[in-house]
């Protein structure tokens, strides 16, 4: 017999690389101008948040993939190793494209994190302990975006932006080491073939997409021959793509996993969710200050009450799952995200700012309920070997969620705003993007109902692992 693994050292160990892969989606913001004010490049700004994304998105399935064939401990290596690499490249940029060429591979290794690290958690645990895990875990993404802004408001205050960035490298060092050495796991010894074809044709699709979809509206208009020649390149390689995965031997996304209805329904919620989410973020703030006219301290505490009912929710889910049904608390955390919307689209220009905090506790407690369920049962349903994958697959939809929200918000919320707009407008604006956000729980909702009766999801559970 090997050596047996150290539970607890590794669970500290994936921790801790969670929270650094969250918290560099959110801490970045805060040092924005005295990043503009040392490196210049303005208008290129808002690509070291695009490019970060965008690599995110695209590395997730590669990584997703070479766990299961070559064990998670080397992939989870590989990727904490690009993003403390790119930590450290950040640190030191010089000029704005450095930084945004740096933040590519530090989101490339990024796409490592989240996949592997639940994979992880997925072989380590099973059952009720599995749900409770996954409780833990999703609320590191909640802590990181409450402490993203006052951690990076520290450094940049007393310190300097470059540190947002060094500070990831001891944590990561600390994640890699724990992992390394504690977690004990066989790896099959056979020949392992790697789907080329398959992860370049994938990354030329997404990337073309993501990139359409990042500055579409924005820097181009959506009908410009450079967005529409994207989108056509993206469906064309998206074909070729799929053609590469029904021929390989070892596909890097199997298309037999598509076959499995728990794995679809929480895929679509995932990005039907996830999109929701991302547009309060974008949108309350806004609303807050242009239309209460509040300070932009208080429009930054806003998201506050969803970053704390989401984890108390997702803990609550973790122990309750199993005794409820995971469909029933699905279904009921998908309830609580329309009644959350429903109270959205009735606000006025007057509605005092403490109906806020009432929305995005609902949201917030309602995405608890969504997403760590969903995330229990996508481990479920498949067996180890394709574990990663699936998990993959469910944070590629959930991205995919959130990057093509922020480009179809953008878009109905810039039909009615102008640089002149008036308050009305404004709420008009928002108003429209509310709408939206509606009908998109309410879609969420009618495709939960999709979801196996408890008893025919605990046999696809038990037969997954």
């Amino acid at each position: 017999m090997g050596p047996k693994t150290n539970v607890i050292m590794v669970v500290a160990g994936l921790l801790a690389a969670m929270f650094i892969g969250a918290l560099d989606a959110t801490v970045v913001a805060t040092a924005t101008p005295h990043i503009i004010t040392d490196l210049h490049g303005q208008n290129l700004f808002s690509w070291v948040f695009a490019v970060y994304t965008l690599t995110t998105c695209v590395a997730t399935p590669i990584f997703g993939k070479l766990a299961d064939l070559f064990g998670r401990k080397a992939v989870f290596a590989v990727g904490i190793g690009l993003f403390v690499l790119g930590s450290i490249l950040c640190g030191a940029a010089q000029s704005m494209p450095e930084l945004i060429w740096f933040r590519a591979l530090q989101g490339f290794g990024a796409g490592a994190l989240a996949p592997v690290c639940f994979t992880i958690i997925g072989d380590l645990f099973s059952g009720k302990q599995r749900g409770k895990m996954m409780g833990i875990f999703s609320s590191v993404w909640s802590v990181a975006g409450l402490l993203g802004p006052l951690i990076g408001g520290y450094f940049v205050d007393q310190v300097s932006w470059r540190w947002i960035f060094y500070i990831n490298v001891p944590i990561g060092a600390a994640a890699l080491l724990l992992v390394v050495l504690f977690l004990h796991q066989p790896i099959e010894r056979r020949a392992k073939k790697i789907d080329y074809l398959g992860a370049l044709t994938f990354t030329v699709s997404f990337s073309t997409l993501l990139y359409a979809l990042l500055s579409g509206g924005a820097e181009h208009s959506w009908n410009s021959p450079l967005i529409v020649g994207l989108f056509t390149a993206s469906a064309v390689f998206l074909m070729l793509f799929l053609w590469i995965e029904k021929h390989a031997d070892e596909p890097m996304i199997p298309l037999s996993i598509f076959r499995i209805r728990v794995l679809n329904v929480t895929n679509i919620s995932g990005f039907l969710t996830f999109s929701i989410t991302t547009g309060l973020t974008v949108y309350t703030p806004i609303w807050i200050q242009s239309v209460l006219g509040n300070s932009a301290t208080s429009s930054g505490l806003i998201v506050m009450p969803m970053s704390l009912a989401w984890p108390l929710a997702a803990n609550i889910a973790g122990r309750l799952m199993y005794r409820v049904g995971v469909k029933t608390s699905i279904v009921f955390g998908s309830a609580l995200v329309v009644a959350g919307s429903v109270w959205l689209i009735a606000l006025q220009m007057n509605s005092p700012y403490v109906f806020w905090i009432g929305i995005l506790i609902l949201i917030g407690l309602g995405m608890g309920f969504v997403a760590t369920p969903s995330t229990v049962v996508v481990q479920s349903v498949v067996g180890w070997e394709q574990r990663g994958v699936a998990n993959a697959s469910s944070m590629l939809f959930r991205s995919l969620g959130q990057t093509v929200g922020i480009a179809v918000f953008g878009t109905i919320y810039n039909q009615h705003v102008t640089s002149l707009s008036s308050r009305s407008e404004l709420a008009a604006g928002m108003h429209a993007v509310f709408l939206l956000l509606f009908g998109i729980a309410v879609a969420n909702m009618l495709a939960v109902m999709l979801l196996p009766k408890r008893r025919n999801m605990m046999a696809q559970q038990q037969a997954g692992g």
